[in-house]
């Protein structure tokens, strides 16, 4: 590469800086964040030699953002450089730990002049599979605050009404069921609940969605509630069920959220050519599918091997040795989202799979705790994923867990 560029992006404005083969500075510039900014950027690139033809790459400090999308529009090679590896490259030029947003743009352009071929550039994955992305990503974001928001009201729960705890204690989704969240609605305190009537609480399971064993359901919450509880003061009480509502209206948001989101989602990646192959994989599920093609992409280019995949999965271990000490462990610099995935998929697939399962089975016996032969599980499976993507195949469940024969040796007449 003759020419590098390098941008320290901000909220309001970026710093860019230009160095050619013999890390001579060409030219800097401070830019804002809007259009007139981005046009003084494409001028100062044009001065140095940027053409359609041989586009100067870039590289940068985030993956996201408009700057970023609009570069990659022009069609030049953008780098999301790491900022735990641009610290480390600013230390080869200021022993003095000094730091300034001008001198991050010139380590940024440095790095791409001396080590370009040890950093990749951004995917170019497809519009759709960037939009699935968006939504999946959110979708899991909404799945995460609503954990959150219903651990909150749980505790919150704890202090003063464990009536409905126990009522909703053998309930899959506990408290973010939706009897649970119409019950608490008309009666957020104990009181309220133990005078609640059989006719009222009956139209209140009914609302929820309840088809099933109404009647049975409702006698079994009226026993629940009138039991003998201790209880607060009705002034406290009273106090604590008005923060109950707005621990509450939380709750319904974020759980209205996961399931908006995980609808248009599943509709859009349906849309992909890719689906059908993923979600015949054993585990995954459209929503799961949709997650694991929002964090591969669909450029084939992006993992030149399926061991690529795996290490930025997470599920691919990691060896540290020096002299005599030999350590092998599990990888923690990953995409989290896609680990976590992946932990989902492998759990479901011990169901889904007798091979998966008998690959479980077989790491347990050779001393993997539960979460290490779940990941490793889970390594085996995206590296067929990684096979299934690239000759495009549906995933074969005899394929994927026959183990390989051993050619046997000719013996001699």
């Amino acid at each position: 590469m003759h020419v590098t560029c390098g941008i320290d992006w901000a909220e309001d404005h970026h710093d860019v800086a230009v160095v050619d083969g013999d890390a001579r500075l060409l030219g800097k510039l401070r830019i804002s964040d809007d259009t007139a900014g981005f046009q003084d950027l494409l001028r100062l690139l044009t001065e140095h030699g940027d053409s359609p033809e041989d586009p100067i790459p870039i590289a940068i400090e985030t993956s996201r953002g408009l700057l970023v999308a609009c570069l990659r529009a022009t069609g030049r090679r953008v780098y999301a450089i790491n900022p735990m590896a641009v610290a480390r490259y600013r230390d080869r030029h200021a022993v003095s730990r000094k730091k300034s947003d001008h001198q991050d743009a010139v380590v940024l352009a440095h790095i791409l002049r001396t080590d370009a071929e040890l950093h990749r550039p951004l995917a170019e994955d497809s519009d759709l599979v960037r939009a699935i992305a968006v939504l999946a990503r959110a979708q899991q974001d909404a799945v995460w605050d609503r954990t959150r928001a219903h651990n909150r009201l749980r505790s919150h729960l704890r202090e003063y009404y464990p009536a409905i705890l126990e009522a909703f204690a053998d309930k899959r989704e506990r408290l973010l069921a939706r009897e649970a969240r119409a019950i608490l609605a008309i009666a957020p305190t104990p009181g309220e609940a133990a005078r609640l009537t059989r006719s009222r609480l009956k139209a209140a399971v009914t609302r929820a969605g309840r088809q099933r064993r109404i009647d049975a359901e409702t006698d079994r919450l009226l026993e629940v509630f009138r039991r003998s509880q201790l209880r607060h003061s009705d002034l406290v009480e009273s106090a604590m069920g008005r923060q109950t509502l707005a621990l509450l209206a939380q709750v319904d948001a974020a759980c209205l959220a996961c399931d908006d989101l995980a609808q248009a989602t599943e509709e859009l990646f349906l849309q992909h050519p890719d689906a059908e192959i993923i979600t015949s994989f054993p585990g995954l599920a459209i929503l799961t599918g949709a997650r694991i093609l929002a964090e591969i992409g669909d450029d084939r280019a992006r993992f030149g091997s399926a061991r690529d995949l795996k290490a930025y999965a997470g599920s691919a271990p990691v060896t540290r040795e020096s002299g005599r000490s030999r350590r092998v462990s599990h990888r923690r610099i990953k995409n989290s989202r896609l680990a976590a995935t992946g932990r989902h998929w492998a759990f479901a697939a011990l169901t889904a799979s007798p091979g998966a399962h008998a690959h479980y089975d077989r790491r347990r016996k050779t001393g993997d705790r539960y979460y290490a032969a779940l990941r490793h599980l889970f390594n085996r499976m995206i590296g067929q994923l990684h096979h299934c993507l690239t000759t495009r195949q549906k995933f074969d469940e005899v394929t994927a867990f026959t183990p390989p024969t051993r050619p046997q040796l000719a013996t001699a007449a």
